[in-house]
């Protein structure tokens, strides 16, 4: 079954301040991403700690602990 990416839908929930980033309102291309890097995306972190770029897994876990 094909899906179409709502790019438009997915910009307005989109919380991601690195303005250059070419994956923006294309999620499944945004977690592959960060998945390689060991990260999570953006819009799993609320907005001032997403400004921080530190989408890592730890601060993930640490700021839902607390």
């Amino acid at each position: 079954m094909k899906r179409d990416c709502n790019i438009e839908q997915n910009l307005a929930r989109c919380n991601c301040t690195y303005e250059p980033c070419s994956r923006k309102g294309i999620c499944c291309d945004c977690i592959s991403y960060h998945k390689s890097l060991g990260q999570l995306p953006a819009c799993l972190f609320p907005d001032d700690v997403e400004k921080t770029y530190d989408r890592s897994i730890r601060r993930f876990v640490r700021i839902h602990s607390e």
